[in-house]
């Protein structure tokens, strides 16, 4: 991760084929495409290899959470269960939707802790969205048999896990729809771009016509296409899709390279006694796009990162006080800093994150350290990188 680093012949193949037929967009022009239908290629590739029945691309993965969020129906007066660790992307998309976010602990998996969520189901309820964070999944059998018992949706925020599984099926393919991100830094990037994947057949027609301003994609003359719903622009352009192409034909190969160079670092940093790890509920399925490891305490974990610096490495996180992934600073979302006018049900709904607290949050996330796994590292280079990681640690012990 990302798959930018190992950008080549296969991506510029893909995008010189649309370069060279001129049609960028993704719906029309049929006589003038040549047969290249990028878009549609990528979404077939995408069905085949996630073991999916649907697959609808998108502008972005925050645009597929939008899209996914609509053809659930999600809106105003419902209320979002969500981890208050994910990216802002999380609650944006249902903020936009209408809808209130409600934000619960995590435990140590990283991911949504059932147990929180279960809590936090109120009559308003109508969605529990788990995001897979840093390449590992959430507890997908708690949070589908909590789903089942209070007839709620589950939509898998899968954008930093593309590649992972969860006993034996895909992430992203296990709720009733999932989401990927294809954005600049992802496993599989398309520049920008994302995907809604879903077996419903009535959601994958929504998401079709509600990504392409309601048109309903019917006939050849896309003049005479009617709007049987209101909807947004949220495609994906030929050339987008193009990339990933080329990417997800690689894809086989960067998860075996992810998963190589994880085990190199975590089992130099294994024999170090005050080092322990997130736990993953299925670790056959993790992506392995991040190696994320607890110190015994916060004030250790901040000496790690110092140490770290010292020892010239680069590419980790301790999320405590970053305003990108964590509740702890995202003071724009908890003061409710918004361009466009937010419902009174929305600013009553999320009055309770004036008070509310997530020490069990606090504690896994201060002494988180997230290492990214990158694809470009030679397997000499992940051993000498696993060396220096665990001297840095050794010299603060």
């Amino acid at each position: 991760m990302p798959g930018f680093e190992l950008f080549g012949a296969e991506e510029r193949k893909e995008l010189n084929d649309v370069l060279e037929n001129g049609v960028l967009m993704r719906y029309g022009f049929d006589g003038m495409r040549n047969g290249h239908w990028k878009a549609k290629e990528l979404e077939q590739e995408l069905q085949k290899r996630f073991d999916v029945k649907h697959a609808q691309l998108t502008s972005s993965g925050t645009t597929a959470l939008n899209v996914a969020l609509a053809v659930m129906g999600i809106g105003a007066g419902d209320e979002v269960i969500m981890p208050c660790f994910t990216f802002v992307a999380s609650f944006e998309s249902i903020l936009a939707s209408g809808a209130t976010p409600v934000l619960v602990e995590i435990d140590d998996t990283l991911t949504l802790d059932p147990e929180a969520v279960e809590a936090a189901i109120t009559s308003k309820t109508k969605a529990v969205m788990p995001v897979h964070m840093c390449g590992s999944m959430a507890e997908l059998d708690a949070l589908q048999s909590i789903c089942k018992k209070h007839d709620l949706f589950l939509l898998e925020d899968a954008c930093q896990a593309f590649g992972g599984s969860y006993k034996g099926k895909m992430l992203g393919t296990i709720g009733d729809a999932g989401t990927f991100s294809f954005d600049f830094v992802k496993t599989i990037t398309c520049g920008e771009g994302g995907v809604v994947l879903t077996n419903n057949s009535e959601y994958a027609r929504l998401a079709d016509q509600y990504s392409d301003h309601g048109h309903d994609h019917m006939g050849s003359d896309r003049g005479a296409e009617t709007h049987p719903y209101l909807g947004y622009n949220f495609r994906i352009s030929e050339l987008h899709a193009a990339v990933g192409l080329g990417q997800i034909k690689k894809m086989d190969d960067f998860i075996s390279i992810q998963r190589r160079n994880h085990a190199i670092l975590k089992e130099a940093l294994s024999a170090i006694p005050e080092v322990t790890f997130r736990r993953i509920p299925d670790p056959e399925g993790d992506s392995c796009g991040f190696l994320n490891f607890f110190m015994p305490t916060a004030e250790l974990s901040n000496k790690v990162v110092e140490a770290f610096a010292k020892f010239g490495i680069d590419a980790y996180w301790n999320y405590y006080n970053n305003n990108w992934h964590y509740i702890r600073k995202w003071d724009h979302f908890k003061e409710m800093k918004s361009l466009f006018p937010l419902s009174d049900q929305i600013k009553k709904g999320m009055e309770r994150l004036k008070d509310q607290s997530f020490p069990q949050s606090d504690d896994f996330i201060s002494r988180n350290i997230s290492c990214l796994i990158k694809l470009s590292w030679t397997e000499e280079e992940v051993k000498e990188r696993a060396t220096k990681m665990a001297a840095a640690i050794h010299s603060i012990l």
